[in-house]
């Protein structure tokens, strides 16, 4: 049975297409059905691979899934970095710090100690094994978070800890791996020092300063010329790769400088981290998706090959550790009964999981492929515990009522309404495409004009004051640039922007007063 190889084109472009197509035919009814959506492409990689039609077979040494998974978690980092909300972890330090504390680093310590006892691993084994459990991944939750249902405590939590626990768990990976490769060798301590040095410091270092200088030529640019949106994501994902290709060039760690270049975009350009974000997350999700299914062919099923009273133990801690840990940590916080039982049963693991033990596999650290059959089965087992879980949750959701938001993203028109009839100063910003604002006849009047490309540079232009109430309405289906471009001005300090539900043709449907295009100031 042939490898899956980059070389052969038609199977990998094949591939590729059968994933993309069945991840947009399938959106709808897993959205619908709350079945885990990377349940659905492990089972078609099932189909696809050895044990099913045999059209590929990916083992561990394969160029094809190093490549991809690579990718992935570069990709990953990157976003993660870029989708930090900074505000919110200010605001929420106390959760930022129990969710890196006994939400990682105690996990972490529990399950070295397991893998050592149940499983046999040398300590460093161990800890790389403890570290990729640590992970909660961001794909199994992604549906779990979309949920109106959810209480908006325990969206927060499982956000931070989706986005930032990698963060720490990347580091030790990396630890284990430089201590393994330094053991036997003269001067291995000081050796084991340097090396991490250059990993830990110098890695995000090389990614933070070369992202800083590619902001700022694209800041210069922009002030000489014009720059197309496309382009702009083009530029980030290109500022991405470099980065990576920078870390492993100078013998650091391009994951960890994918995560600088990340962090400079996010501190030092709005616009760039705004127009890359949803570019990003597609190709992201492309690619964890890819990984899924190389993973669903066979090695995902690898864990049960290794399967014994011992192993059962160990995956009974390993998915244990986290809700007991989190349940005692938050036993002293004000959250309601709800959130906490929420926050501490879904930690899943998954892809992040398998992507981080992956990462000595490829480096071929000595004892590492053993490793990856016990992450396997830890996954397996996840998907099915929090994917049930989450299907009948959801089920039944919508015998409760949802949790109200604060300031929700979306507003109806009726609420937006009485925003003024109560003297709130609200502002209407047209950020229609600008291919639908120039087929248009007629504009909103006194409506401001936001250039859904250009948020920030547009704010500074009107002159729209954080004590306003914005309410940003577009033309397209389910409001998606509204809504894009009041998140982008909440970033940039407009808190009470919010999306019209329905746009454009609600407020024309309400009989709001326009004004044809040629009388319009704008």
């Amino acid at each position: 049975m042939p490898e899956l190889a980059l070389n052969n084109l038609t199977a990998a472009l094949g591939l590729v297409g059968v994933v993309v197509v069945a991840a947009a035919l399938l959106s709808g009814l897993i959205e619908r059905s709350n079945f885990p959506q990377v349940g659905a492409f492990v089972l078609l990689g099932l189909a696809l691979g050895p044990h099913g039609a045999g059209l590929f077979d990916v083992g561990l040494a394969s160029d094809s899934l190093r490549f991809v998974a690579t990718l992935s978690l570069a990709s990953v980092l990157f976003l993660d970095a870029m989708s930090l909300d900074l505000v919110e972890v200010r605001r929420r330090g106390w959760l930022a710090a129990l969710i890196l504390g006994p939400g990682t680093i105690v996990v972490v310590a529990i399950l070295t100690f397991g893998g050592m006892a149940y499983l046999g691993l040398e300590p460093m084994l161990a800890l790389i094994l403890a570290a990729g459990l640590g992970s909660t991944d961001p794909v199994l939750l992604r549906g779990l978070l979309r949920r109106p249902d959810l209480p908006m405590a325990t969206r927060t939590s499982l956000r931070l800890e989706s986005g930032l626990n990698d963060i720490v768990l990347m580091p030790i990976v990396l630890v284990a791996m430089a201590s393994i490769q330094s053991q036997g060798q003269a001067g291995g301590l000081a050796l084991l020092g340097q090396t991490l040095g250059r990993m830990l410091v110098v890695g995000p270092l090389v990614g933070f300063v070369l992202s800083a200088i590619a902001v700022r030529a694209m800041v210069w640019v922009r002030k000489k010329l014009t720059v197309r949106r496309d382009y702009e994501a083009l530029y980030s994902l290109g500022i991405a790769l470099t980065a990576f290709a920078a870390g492993e060039a100078t013998h650091t760690s391009g994951y960890l400088a994918c995560f600088g270049a990340g962090l400079a975009i996010l501190l030092f350009d709005e616009e760039l981290c705004d127009c890359f974000h949803e570019f990003g997350q597609t190709i992201a999700e492309l690619l964890l998706l890819l990984t899924f299914v190389f993973l669903g062919g066979s090695l995902l099923w690898s864990g049960f090959g290794v399967l014994d009273r011992s192993v059962v133990l160990f995956v009974v801690l390993a998915l244990g550790a986290r809700p007991l840990v989190m349940g005692l940590a938050l036993l002293g916080s004000k959250l309601d009964i709800r959130s906490r039982r929420h926050i501490v049963w879904f930690g899943p693991r998954g892809l992040s999981t398998l992507l981080l033990v992956l990462v000595p596999v490829f480096e071929r650290t000595k004892g590492a492929e053993a490793v990856f059959p016990y992450a396997a089965l830890v996954v397996v087992v996840s998907i099915l515990l929090h994917g049930g879980t989450a299907m009948l949750s959801g089920r039944r959701a919508a015998a409760r009522p949802a949790e109200a938001e604060p300031n929700p993203i979306v507003q109806p028109l009726a609420v937006i309404q009485e925003w003024s009839d109560i003297g709130r100063s609200v502002v209407f910003v047209d950020a229609r495409s600008h291919l639908e604002h120039s087929r248009a006849e007629r504009d909103l009047a006194q409506a401001v004009r936001i250039d859904p490309d250009f948020v920030a540079k547009s704010i500074k232009r009107e002159g729209l004051a954080p004590s306003d109430w914005q309410a940003v309405f577009c033309s397209c289906l389910d409001d998606v640039t509204a809504i894009r471009v009041a998140r982008a001005m909440r970033r940039l300090g407009l808190h009470h922007a919010t999306a019209v539900r329905g746009g454009w043709k609600e407020i024309e449907r309400h009989g709001y007063e326009t004004v044809e295009r040629e009388a319009s100031p704008r």
